[in-house]
């Protein structure tokens, strides 16, 4: 640093990542409660020798360069702390303590980074509950026990949902759940050995069940009760979360809310289920812009898998175990909103960077990339950003909310005229329209692409799309649709039936398509 970027920061004045100490001849004590706290939260910058008047608004006011009496005394003695049992651990090197010529005064300045996570909680004077601290706008302030809890539990190597759940066994396994998710895990790894093994076994090879091989005890991991559990089992281990998803869109009269899905009996509480409700719910009326490969439709985008990708990272890194935790997916008219408990565990600059990942929940994360959700090495949050990008749909905002530890992450949404489905409000008034005439008679006939340009996941998703536009058509024009054959269609459906109770009622030629979820 040289004396133009002190003022810098003086001049903006962000006491979040910014601390002013007056320390003319010693190092003040409070210095390492500012150590901890910046560790900690974000990282910061202490600056020995600068004056802050607290009741001063203005930031081009508030602060002083007085320097101080003896900088290589004061940088001596600072080392000399930071190196003793006075903190839990020194993150420092060499060059984050320097002096600083600021016209005629010394001011010493020390550069704290984000610890990692494996290094949290930083802690004074060996009392970790007692001398954690944290940092907010107001300055530094005493980690309650359940923050320092939350460190700890973020240090751990495995993650937080390896752990055994003792006395939650296959009992406590929804078996509905557990089967439509091994019915997408048979579509999406055809030949795997896991899908000719009993219940159990897949479990524990997916991480979901455990022996502990010391005790002899074994049951669900938090993760298998999680994603797979009784919604009573999960209340009752679990009565801390929960997980909601409200649609504020289209509100009529004193409507709070259009659309919701929380805890109300009618569903099993369990995440694999809500991810699987929630998903067509935020992506239905995503914009689909009219793209062939050849004589076939390609209707998934960039957007709609950048907000799968959005809405598994938010379970990945939920921390499960944070007091009155709330999982929570919004849906507004401007923007979608993926709120998790717990703060982020790497910095801000690693994440928009990607290449580097560390998941709360590996277990899940697992789960989730076993049937296609999920990217690799944490390029999960760039291909969110270049999906907006290319949309020109405004940058995303991952916002750590350091006073109710929850990490937001808001995409904003700009609704394009004719490319949307019909409003949910035009639903609610009129109920959907469709006829014969919407289908796909009017184009090619007897005609089949090459299916391997489309995902099945892709596949899926267009099948669900084709219904919703046009609820009587036939399964063989879906064939002729997608360019595919009689036992791929009826695999789908399979699929969809148990996924989202996709079914067909009434007589062949007069009946429709129906959508349970």
């Amino acid at each position: 640093m040289d004396k133009n970027d002190i003022k810098k920061l003086l001049q903006k004045g962000e006491r979040l990542t910014l601390e002013a100490k007056l320390a003319k001849t010693d190092v003040p004590k409070s210095v390492w409660g500012s150590y901890s706290a910046f560790a900690n939260t974000m990282g910061g910058t202490i600056l020995l020798g600068v004056f802050e008047d607290l009741k001063e608004k203005d930031p081009a006011k508030r602060f002083r360069i007085e320097g101080v009496d003896d900088a290589e005394k004061i940088r001596k003695d600072f080392w000399n702390t930071i190196n003793s049992n006075k903190v839990s651990d020194n993150i420092l090197t060499d060059s984050d303590v320097e002096v600083v010529d600021v016209d005629g005064d010394d001011v010493v300045c020390i550069h704290v980074p984000m610890a990692d996570w494996h290094v949290k909680p930083v802690y004074l004077n060996e009392n970790v509950y007692k001398n954690t601290f944290k940092r907010n706008h107001e300055g530094d302030f005493h980690c309650t026990e359940q923050q320092v809890r939350a460190m700890i539990r973020d240090s751990y190597e495995g993650g937080n949902d390896g752990a055994l759940m003792e006395h939650y066994d296959m009992n406590d396994v929804d078996p509905d759940t557990l089967r439509r998710y091994r019915t997408l895990f048979q579509f999406r790894n055809e030949g795997h050995v896991w899908n000719e093994v009993d219940d159990k076994t897949f479990l524990k090879n997916l991480g979901g069940y455990v022996v502990d091989r010391e005790t002899g005890k074994e049951g669900l991991t938090m993760a298998g009760l999680m994603m797979f559990g009784k919604g009573l089992s999960i209340q009752e281990r679990f009565a801390n979360f929960r997980m909601d998803y409200i649609d504020f869109c289209n509100l009529i009269g004193e409507e709070r809310y259009s659309d919701r899905l929380t805890y109300d009996g009618r569903w099993e509480n369990n995440l694999y289920q809500f991810f699987s409700r929630v998903i067509p719910k935020v992506t239905f009326d995503l914009p689909r812009p009219f793209r062939m490969e050849g004589i076939q439709r390609i209707d998934d985008t960039p957007l709609h898998k950048a907000v799968r990708e959005a809405f598994t990272n938010s379970i990945i890194h939920a921390d499960i175990l944070l007091e009155a935790g709330v999982l929570r997916i919004e849906k507004h008219e401007n923007r979608l909103v993926f709120r998790n408990p717990g703060l982020l565990m790497l910095p801000l600059k690693d994440i928009y960077e990607g290449g580097v990942s560390k998941a709360r929940n590996p277990k899940m994360q697992n789960m989730l990339r076993m049937i296609g959700y999920g990217e690799n090495l944490g390029s999960g949050f760039p291909m969110i950003l270049s999906a907006w990008k290319e949309a020109g749909w405004g940058e995303p905002i991952l916002d750590n909310r350091l006073d109710v530890d929850e990490v937001a992450l808001v995409l904003p949404i700009k609704r394009i005229k004719g490319s949307a489905p019909k409003s949910a409000l035009q639903n609610r008034k009129s109920g959907p329209k469709s006829g014969p005439k919407n289908g796909p008679k009017n184009g090619p006939k007897n005609r089949k692409s090459d299916p391997k340009k489309l995902s099945p996941q892709e596949r899926l998703d267009m099948i669900i799309a084709i219904i919703k536009n046009n609820p009587r058509i036939t399964r063989k024009d879906i064939e002729d649709m997608l360019g595919v054959g009689h036992t791929t269609i009826q695999n789908d459906l399979r699929i969809l039936k148990e996924q989202y109770g996709v079914h067909y009622e009434g007589p062949s030629k007069t009946g429709k398509w129906v959508i349970d979820n």
